[in-house]
């Protein structure tokens, strides 16, 4: 693991794959809950790689697990589902997707065998703003509780969760708070009006952070901000040829203004947020007397 790949890019890298059974029934035994990411296999512009919303949650999920364990709470990380839906990148080669409702009975079986295994709480995390793609990790979970009757939640900013109609309140859902910084200038310089939602500065400086060798630097660097407004981005939330029409080299942002630092703090914070909520979610309310660092 080299100093600008603080995560590793293996799909299994520190997930419950690497255990044996053994381990995994002791930890279960022992009251760990379960991490759970839920990507896409989906176009990321012409800079970063398809799996991008795979390796930025798993990623997450990696830093969740150290934060939890610095506050006394094992947590186990579930390999990651990339199967997901794919509506808006529908157009675009290598963005693919499956039935909603396959998707949501994959969640529910899986969820079943877990909570055979004896796990009580699993928390799952999308990396993928596809609203349909959430809207059906929302339904797995909603399925699983009232069949298996494990305590399984979908884990979300506010943001998301009013873009999705759901009630913050629901048992579905672990809510977390946002990060101070997303309403501020980022060092002091005025953020652009226009929708940075794919691909673009956010997602590409998180990137540029944890897996600089598989951000294609060269083309990064000359791409032009889409500056797409409200109008522009309801069209290209509609989806398939929609959205390849409106941004025809599957951007919505500007990834030329990528910072790795920017990129690192956004980890660290995202991290932190899931952690606290996971812990009060837990009835331990938010930080215990260990405190950890999200980044290595």
């Amino acid at each position: 693991m080299t100093a600008g790949e603080p995560d590793g890019t293996g799909v299994f890298v520190d997930t419950m794959a690497e255990l044996t059974w053994y381990e995994v029934e002791r930890a279960a035994r022992d009251g760990a809950v379960l991490l759970w990411a839920f990507g896409v296999i989906e176009q990321h512009g012409p800079h970063l790689p398809t799996g991008t919303d795979v390796y930025l949650p798993s990623a997450r999920l990696r830093a969740v697990r150290r934060l939890l364990a610095h506050r006394g709470i094992e947590a186990l990380i579930v390999p990651p589902y990339y199967w997901g839906i794919n509506v808006v990148s529908g157009s675009f080669p290598a963005s693919y997707g499956i039935r909603p409702e396959l998707m949501r009975e994959v969640m529910a079986d899986l969820l079943a065998g877990m909570a055979r295994d004896g796990f009580r709480h699993v928390f799952c995390f999308s990396g993928h703003g596809d609203a349909l793609h959430n809207r059906t990790l929302y339904e797995g979970v909603r399925v699983a509780r009232e069949r298996c009757g494990i305590d399984a939640s979908f884990v979300l900013e506010p943001a998301l969760v009013d873009r999705l109609g759901l009630d913050p309140g629901d048992r579905c859902l672990t809510v977390h708070g946002t990060d101070p910084a997303d309403s501020e200038p980022v060092g002091g310089v005025e953020q652009p009006q226009y929708a940075d939602v794919h691909a673009g500065r956010a997602e590409t400086s998180v990137m540029t952070h944890l897996h600089p060798d598989l951000v294609r630097e060269d083309v990064r660097a000359g791409l032009v901000a889409t500056d797409l407004g409200p109008a522009e981005l309801a069209v290209w939330r509609r989806g398939f040829d929609d959205a390849r029409r409106t941004t025809p080299l599957g951007y919505c942002g500007d990834p030329a203004a990528a910072d790795p630092d920017e990129g690192r703090r956004a980890h660290a914070a995202s991290a932190e947020l899931a952690a606290d909520a996971i812990r009060t979610r837990l009835g331990l309310g938010r930080n215990a007397a260990g405190t950890g660092s999200a980044s290595d």
